[in-house]
């Protein structure tokens, strides 16, 4: 009954509506997939959301990108996990090391954006964050909504897992500052969610602004920026439509790929061509992806 009257109050929203607008391309996309059947509604159009440049990247980072000065980056960018894993040690008692790769997840825990992908096979997962030729370390933070049982679930599960591990972590009191930190002290953002559920999503924005390179689902904001290998690595896609644990099966198997094949490696033996993919992401997602963009479109396409 409550889903019904959502639905019918939508309907009428956009029936009422001269012009709505989806929060990217691929969000407009399903979106008018989802109403086709619904006689009279509105124009969707996708004005895909942004973040403030000015606010979330760090100014000494914006410099060295700015005059492309890869040993004053690589300076900052040590300067920066450091102050991350001063907060790892606080919280955990563990100290991580600035010349590892960082891998982090961090957004809201809900099942659909899957935090406990790389966990999915537990022996791969185990010759991953084993790999003495390649260490890695991985920070997951977050919070479950309240009454998110099943979010809370994945959220207990990683902790647990976790405890036992020296690179791994899981980081509570996910606000401002430490996500700050985690997209200013990360090497990778990793991004998962099952393809179609994430309308866009914002937090790799912000990474790719810091020089976190982006390894995601190519879901959401992401069709629009990625260049696969350039400025960020993607997964391949799944049929969305297959049940979740044979996409779950084959995400998972695709990521272990990715990340055993080209980004770890990469990130290792070809330091030159990683921070080429660093200085893309950062020249990629700005301007295209801050506020002020955003806010011009609001204005041209919407508003005015």
């Amino acid at each position: 009954m409550v889903n019904g009257g959502m639905i019918n109050y939508t309907v009428s929203a956009l029936r009422m509506a001269k012009k709505a607008n989806a929060v990217s391309k691929l969000h407009a996309k399903v979106a008018k997939d989802m109403w086709k059947d619904y006689p009279g509604t509105c124009n969707i159009i996708p004005i895909t959301n942004a973040q403030n440049q000015s606010f979330w990247q760090d100014k000494k980072i914006k410099s060295t990108w700015e005059r492309k000065q890869v040993k004053a980056y690589k300076r900052r960018k040590t300067e920066l996990k450091h102050e991350l894993f001063n907060e790892v040690a606080a919280q955990t008692g563990k100290s991580f090391d600035p010349n590892v790769m960082t891998f982090v997840w961090a957004r809201r825990f809900a099942g659909y954006k899957r935090a406990d992908l790389l966990l999915h096979d537990l022996q791969r997962f185990e010759r991953l964050i084993s790999n003495e030729k390649y260490p890695v370390q991985i920070i997951w933070a977050g919070k479950p909504y309240p009454y998110d049982f099943y979010a809370i679930d994945i959220f207990n599960h990683l902790v647990n897992f976790s405890k036992q591990k020296s690179n791994l972590a899981v980081l509570v009191g996910y606000e401002i500052e430490l996500s700050r930190k985690l997209k200013e002290g990360s090497d990778i953002w990793l991004n998962t969610p099952r393809i179609t559920r994430e309308a866009s999503g914002t937090s790799g924005m912000t990474a790719a602004m810091n020089g976190s390179v982006n390894v995601s689902i190519n879901d959401g904001w992401i069709p629009e920026f990625q260049k696969n290998g350039k400025n960020a690595f993607v997964l391949p896609e799944v049929d969305y439509k297959l049940p979740h644990w044979d996409q779950d099966k084959m995400d998972a198997d695709n990521l272990y790929d990715l990340l055993e094949n080209e980004v770890i490696p990469t990130y290792y033996d070809n330091p030159e061509k990683w921070q080429e993919i660093v200085f893309n992401g950062i020249d990629d997602v700005i301007p295209a992806f801050t506020s002020h963009r955003q806010a011009d479109d609001y204005y041209k396409k919407l508003f005015k």
